[in-house]
């Protein structure tokens, strides 16, 4: 009986499991997560949101202006597909994604992001970063420089001291690929090369495009060219003694593929000093990823490097597929894919973009500056941050009888009764500590109330009294009663005002008659007459209102 209920068992189990092979449902990916899933796997993205400490506090708000950017710039149709090698020269021209990750792991993406792409010299980035983390930034760039060459990318030439003049033109790039495991066989290498960008990605989409791979070998003369020149001039750090296979393995770093989701990822890994946002895991050294940015900001655009940098000022890297990956430090990543060019060898729609990003957001790397253009805007400001920081440092100068900083502080428009949690304002802790010329400034000059109540019923009175401040106490004293003195007008003042304003009134009208009448007798109105009795009529009419204004502000 035992067996054959465990025979059953066990059949049931089969069937089971081969409803849930054949059901989309029942797919990690797209089953219903518990609670406890929920929970575990994105506990820190959880409570950044709670505490709003998520790297775009208003990531819906933000997501819309990207999206506005994004549908302005589809209708732009300015460039040519790349041509020079055939497989890019078949992509769509409509092609337009953009995909962004922040730093917390935040996403959004809009567009053909799912759609692979070779990232050809986008992969130098990550070439450069795996060497220098690998092997340390100083060992790598005892054979390749950091400047910009101010040339073509493939062109034939080095730096004074005879080596590459940085690892993102074609030269640096074959030289920091040739060091990555240089011990290890071809195809060992290839599949460490890989694994690691798959980590960099958080394991999202990373591959392979052979047919890319193979085109690009059919026209690799230039850089072969350029990898003999190179061991000519003993630039590569070991004996080289076959140059094919260190341009194969170039060519195949740069047929790797990804899409805009997956890059994104990776170039917010680079944004977070090495960390992947999505798996938290460590990948590069953070001075890997310093020096790398540094040299994105300089090199990264070809020959609208320098040009980039000035008005975009921030570190990107394009390639011949159409690909702008953008690294905001501390941020996020942004991934625009769209294949065509510009003259100059840069997506014509990644550029527009960008434009359009520093013109609405303060992204530039000086836009930070003292004075700036207030009208952009800071995404990763909190809300209440301005009003929190005021507060705090009014309340530590009112505390520390700190006069240069209130005196900017009201400067600057700022209402000196701001309040803390517990309500109590800058007269308050000036009164404790004793800072009467504090106290004398917020009185006289900022002309605060005398009388705030904190949360306990306590005013700066009373705690000037609590600690015997007799000059603070005095000065308090003086201007409590000093308002206390101000006589309210009673209501038979008001009504006997308004009664001094209707026997002026009676008597301008009689005047207003008479001018009118003189008009009516001769035969022929006379316009200038009427105007000027029209003129002094609502010259009455300001001056009763005045009057009454000024009667109802003392009141």
């Amino acid at each position: 009986m035992l067996t054959r209920l465990q025979s059953i068992y066990k059949f049931q189990n089969i069937v089971k499991r081969a409803v849930e092979s054949q059901d989309g449902s029942f797919d990690p990916k797209a089953r219903k997560l518990s609670k406890a899933d929920f929970k575990g796997e994105s506990l820190p993205i959880i409570t950044k949101t709670l505490q709003s400490d998520l790297a775009i506090p208003d990531w819906s708000e933000f997501c819309q202006e990207i999206e506005n950017i994004y549908t302005q710039c589809r209708t732009i149709s300015d460039g040519k597909v790349a041509s020079f090698i055939p497989q890019l020269g078949r992509l769509d021209s409509n092609t337009w994604g953009v995909a962004i990750c922040s730093v917390d792991g935040q996403r959004a993406s809009w567009g053909d992001v799912q759609m692979p792409f070779s990232i050809q010299s986008v992969a130098h980035v990550f070439s450069y970063s795996l060497a220098a983390t690998e092997l340390g930034g100083d060992y790598v760039h005892k054979y390749v420089g950091q400047e910009p060459s101010g040339r073509l990318c493939d062109a034939l030439v080095l730096d004074s001291h005879g080596k590459p003049h940085n690892p993102i033109i074609n030269s640096g790039a074959i030289l920091v690929s040739s060091m990555i495991q240089n011990e290890k066989n071809l195809a060992d290498r290839y599949e460490y090369v890989l694994n690691q960008f798959k980590k960099v990605a958080g394991n999202e989409f990373i591959g392979f495009n052979n047919s890319v791979y193979m085109s690009e070998r059919e026209k690799a003369d230039r850089n072969i060219a350029l990898s003999y020149f190179m061991k000519e001039n003993k630039c590569f750090p070991n004996k080289i003694s076959d140059v094919t296979e260190v341009v194969d393995f170039y060519y195949q770093l740069c047929s790797i593929e990804a899409n805009c989701e997956s890059l994104a990822v990776m170039a917010a890994t680079l944004a977070n000093g090495g960390v992947c946002p999505i798996t938290e895991e460590h990948c590069f050294d953070s001075r890997a990823c310093r020096d790398v940015l540094t040299l994105m900001n300089s090199c990264g655009m070809y020959d609208y490097s320098g040009q980039f940098s000035f008005h975009i000022g921030l570190p990107s890297k394009s390639s011949a597929s159409g690909v702008v990956m953008i690294v905001i430090p501390n941020v996020l990543g942004i991934v625009l894919w769209s294949p065509p060019l510009d003259e100059l060898g840069n997506s014509a729609r990644g550029i527009a973009f960008c434009q359009k990003l520093i013109e609405h957001f303060n992204f530039h790397n000086y836009d930070s500056l003292v004075h700036t253009e207030s009208h952009k805007v800071d995404p990763r400001r909190k809300q209440g941050d301005d009003e929190k920081n005021l507060i705090v440092a009014l309340l530590f100068a009112a505390e520390s009888g700190d006069m240069n900083t209130i005196r900017r502080i009201y400067m600057k428009g700022i209402d000196m009764g701001l309040k803390d949690y517990d309500k109590r304002t800058a007269l308050h802790l000036a009164a404790c500590e004793g800072h009467t010329h504090v106290v004398e400034f917020l009185l006289h000059v900022a002309k605060v109330q005398p009388e705030p109540r904190d949360r306990w019923n306590m005013t700066p009175l009373d705690n000037a009294k609590q600690y015997n401040h007799k000059d603070v106490i005095q000065l308090l004293q003086d201007v409590i009663v000093l308002s206390e003195e101000k006589k309210v007008p009673t209501s038979d003042t008001f009504y006997g005002v308004m009664d001094l304003i209707e026997e002026k009134e009676e008597s301008e009208s009689d005047t207003l008659q008479d001018v009118l009448a003189l008009s009516e007798e001769k035969e022929e109105p006379n316009s200038n007459i009427l105007q000027d009795a029209m003129i002094f009529s609502e010259e009455k009419e300001e001056q009763k209102y005045d009057t009454i204004k000024g009667i109802v502000m003392i009141y």
